[in-house]
């Protein structure tokens, strides 16, 4: 026993070891049999089974494949809920490592959701088995579509949060990673954690013609370069340096042959903010800047700017809860706090906007790679190690058993 440990979460540290490889073998189905988006009928199919008989109440999804379980404590008080994703990426993957490849062409677990269900999975099994020592309710969310399709979002207007007739005063959430941090080290920080996330997409159309008498056309091509140009201008001119936002072109689409001026040019950019008024802000600026530039060179131009998901904010309360929980449950050392935000994105960000809680990583860099040049998160050759899969549910059910005691 760590020194410093209490009997209740060494017995939570020693009860998950004792299920890592159960975790384990779900960890590798679920990976072999990846889908995506919304529609995850074999991975809802998996999690059903892996909580059969634990007399949770369960609840299907109507437009998605989730599934969320309620564990109802033996005495009352309140609700704490805890999230894991399950869908994949599409990707063709090649990492070779101690998993069972994906069996499905084009389709991975790149992000490690599949270790997320597993994790959720064995929290369900030991709070089950601390039932009569909860006082109150727990909800596990199992959660399809975070990789853009909003399935938080779909969860909460479908009711998770009402699942158990009392909104959770606490919601928690691990996302592992196959760097970042050395592997089983848990990082976080208080206030915001992950950048907000929105996509940009322009046409611009002009009059096509032949590539050798440009002055008798409108060439789209030249304005949309001007666009994107300018955009990483308004980046550096028009925002705080000390509230950044981060503007990436992804994909540039024009033309059919070199002597040919074509008639559109489409550009599609992602957008990350750290804060909500620069994600207010974001919009009118790069809208009124892709239309000026068009109206300067006498072409047309529909620009639409979708939201996607916004800032995920942990609560510095929770935030302290987790670090000293991890401290209780596998030493301090087992803990750093993240010096930045990352600029990627997360849809728990919608819980957060509504139950005070906290989304903390979990390095699971597999042996033989140093964590700090591994391949990351949505590459083709990311892999997570299953030794973190233990760790992870602990993590989840101490944390619980903390707002539930």
């Amino acid at each position: 026993m760590l020194r410093g440990m209490s009997n209740e979460a060494a017995a939570v540290t020693a009860d998950a070891q004792e299920i890592a490889q159960e975790l384990t073998v779900l960890r590798h189905a679920v990976h072999r049999e990846p889908e995506l988006g919304l529609v995850l009928p074999r991975t809802q199919e998996k999690v059903l089974g892996a909580l059969d008989g634990l007399g949770l109440e369960l609840t299907l999804g109507k437009g998605l494949n989730s599934v969320t379980a309620v564990l109802r404590g033996a005495k009352p008080g309140p609700t704490v809920l805890l999230r894991g994703d399950m869908d994949a990426l599409p990707l063709q993957e090649t990492a070779v490592h101690e998993v069972p490849p994906s069996r499905f062409d084009g389709v991975m677990h790149a992000c490690g959701h599949d270790l997320h269900t597993s994790m959720l999975v064995g929290a369900a099994k030991l709070l089950t088995a601390r039932r009569e020592s909860l006082a109150g309710d727990v909800v596990f969310m199992f959660q399809p579509g975070e990789e853009g399709d909003d399935g938080a979002g779909h969860m909460l207007a479908e009711g998770v949060l009402e699942a158990t007739g009392t909104k959770p005063s606490a919601a928690y959430a691990i996302h592992v990673s196959s760097g970042l941090v050395p592997c089983g080290v848990f990082t976080a920080r208080p206030e915001t954690l992950m950048a907000s996330c929105s996509d940009l997409r322009v046409t611009v159309r002009g009059r096509g013609g032949h590539g050798s008498a440009p002055a008798r056309a409108n060439d789209p091509i030249p304005v949309a370069c001007e666009m994107v140009t300018a955009i990483q201008t308004a980046v550096t001119r028009k925002f705080d340096i000390f509230d950044p936002i981060v503007v990436t072109v992804g994909s540039f689409h024009s033309g059919t042959k070199e002597n040919i001026i074509p008639e559109t040019a489409h550009f599609d950019a992602t957008i990350r903010t750290f804060s909500p008024a620069a994600q207010e802000k974001v919009r009118p600026v790069l809208l009124d800047l892709v239309q000026g530039i068009a109206r300067a060179h006498g072409v047309e131009v529909e620009a639409e700017f979708h939201g996607l998901y916004p800032v995920t904010v942990n609560d510095a309360a929770a935030y302290d809860t987790v670090q000293r929980t991890v401290g209780e449950l596998f030493g301090e050392r087992r803990f750093v706090r993240m010096p930045n935000p990352l600029a990627g994105a997360e849809d728990f960000s919608r819980v957060l906007q509504e139950v005070p809680g906290a989304m903390v990583f979990l390095g699971a860099t597999i042996d033989g790679r140093d964590y700090e040049t591994a391949p990351f998160n949505h590459s083709p050759e990311a892999a997570f190690a299953d030794r973190v899969l233990p760790d992870g549910a602990a993590l989840l059910t101490q944390l619980a058993l903390g707002h539930l005691g």
